[in-house]
């Protein structure tokens, strides 16, 4: 035993050996054992074992598969075959007048691959760009995956992306989860000190507003045809911000989900390119050296009321942006209250991301091409940009305003930071200010605007479902 021990070798050869010999007892004693007594001129009598006519047993419904068969199965299984030859119809969410039933269109195969080369573009510009990878990485591959031949990932019931979207997109569960995550990680104490500022958030949601009339413009146009609540799905994109775009988009218009969603985390991570020239094109160089006074300290009292008071304004005014309210405000107070801080640890990182990646996936397995590619989608894509460049410009525009009424001035460039991209815009307008000013810091005094944009950006969501919800 000791010298076995020693010696793994000799060990390996003995089992081996050991195998080796059960292997060849078994085949030997299968081979002569003696068979069942049966008539030599009939094989019904024998188990199915010892079927004669080369079935394998259980097997006699399958169809016979011959060489030429299978190589044929095989090539019309790949995915590059399905690229080139696959048509289907596909039923859309527009419905045809005169039959009251919905429109089908005709998918076909190069379009599921211009998909598929959409879904790796994404991909690219969340891992190779840097925008906005949380997110456009895993739309990016849930693109991909709703759009693979045969792999039916997005397919009702079983489908993996299609249980993802059921289970948290379309019935606007993840978003307020988001929701939640966002509140325990943003700080309103800058808002608190400086309320004023609070003006510059719901200027910005003029871009929200304004752009529904650019949408009714638009369905002047051929192959283009929005209907209101369409339109305040492509509106909400001007406030900057993801969970309320998506929240939005699964209440009024489910089938534009996807492209809106895209566009608005697009939009998002492009914020220090779009914002800049808008805010120079609208300011004076004397107004981007104005020096703000340093904000006053906030007490964690004032920090632990300002969620209640503002969900309690919520419930009393606009309930119908209480879910998207509430979720935020309850992520805060969870956050500044103190008594719960692994809840704030959990909701600021764990839970947060885990529900960004189902919910990114789901908004993946929405770009489909009878949903995306077609003349509303480039609409969308230039009317989110335009109600994005029109927030940015009224919250410049409006601090310009206040600046007519006020002794102690507002620099005009944080009013840019009132669409709710939170932080970047504030650190845009921060970063533009430093450019002329080495010594003028505006990042505090942009997050007063920019947390009060979260909160316009979800009130106008709530006046929206108020209105179209129904």
């Amino acid at each position: 035993m000791l010298e076995l021990k020693k010696n793994p070798l000799l060990v390996t050869k003995i089992c081996l050996i050991v195998i080796i010999g059960a292997f060849v007892f078994s085949i030997v004693n299968v081979s002569f054992s003696p068979r069942p007594q049966a008539q030599a001129d009939s094989s019904d009598n024998l188990p199915s074992i010892y079927n004669l006519d080369g079935i394998i047993p259980n097997s006699s419904d399958l169809p016979e598969v011959t060489i030429d068969s299978f190589l044929k199965n095989i090539a019309e299984t790949t995915g590059l075959f399905a690229f080139i030859t696959d048509k289907v119809e596909k039923e859309t969410t527009l419905v045809d007048n005169a039959t009251g039933k919905n429109k089908t269109t005709t998918v076909f195969g190069w379009q599921e691959f211009l998909m598929v080369a959409v879904g790796f573009l994404i991909i690219y510009l969340g891992a190779a760009k840097g925008f906005e990878p949380l997110l456009l990485i895993p739309i990016g591959f849930g693109t991909v995956f709703v759009n693979v031949p045969f792999a039916a990932m997005g397919s009702p019931p079983h489908g993996f992306l299609h249980i993802i979207y059921e289970s948290g997109v379309g019935n606007e569960f993840f978003p307020l989860i988001i929701f939640m995550g966002i509140g325990a990680m943003t700080d309103f104490g800058p808002l608190i000190a400086n309320p004023k500022t609070a003006l510059l958030g719901a200027a910005a949601q003029f871009g929200v507003f304004g752009t529904l009339f650019g949408i009714a413009v638009a369905n002047y146009l051929p192959g283009v045809a929005f209907n209101l609540k369409e339109a305040c799905s492509v509106a909400i994109i001007g406030g900057a911000d993801g969970p309320t775009t998506i929240y939005i988009a699964a209440k009024l218009a489910p089938h534009l989900l996807a492209t809106v969603a895209v566009a608005a985390y697009s939009y998002m991570a492009l914020v220090p390119m779009i914002q800049p020239p808008i805010m120079k094109l609208l300011t004076t160089p004397h107004e981007r050296l104005i020096r703000m006074k340093q904000l006053r300290p906030v007490s964690q009292v004032e920090k632990i009321a300002f969620p209640l008071v503002v969900f309690a304004l919520a419930i009393l005014l606009i309930p119908s942006a209480a879910a998207l309210i509430g979720c935020l405000m309850f992520g805060n107070f969870i956050r500044e209250c103190g008594g719960v801080e692994r809840l704030s640890k959990t909701l600021q990182k764990e839970l947060i991301n885990i529900v960004s990646i189902f919910l990114s996936l789901g908004v993946g397995s929405q770009m489909t091409p009878e949903k995306f590619l077609n003349p509303s989608s480039l609409i969308i894509v230039v009317m989110g940009l335009l109600a994005f460049a029109i927030a940015t410009a009224t919250g410049v525009l409006v601090a310009k305003f206040m600046n007519l009424f006020l002794k102690e001035k507002i620099n005009p460039l944080i009013g840019s930071a009132g669409v709710s991209a939170v932080p970047m815009a504030a650190r845009v307008s921060n970063k533009v200010g430093l450019e002329y000013d080495p010594g003028n810091f505006l990042l505090m005094h942009a997050m007063g605007p920019n947390v009060a944009g979260v909160i316009g950006t979800a009130i106008a969501a709530g006046v929206m479902i108020a209105v179209y919800g129904g």
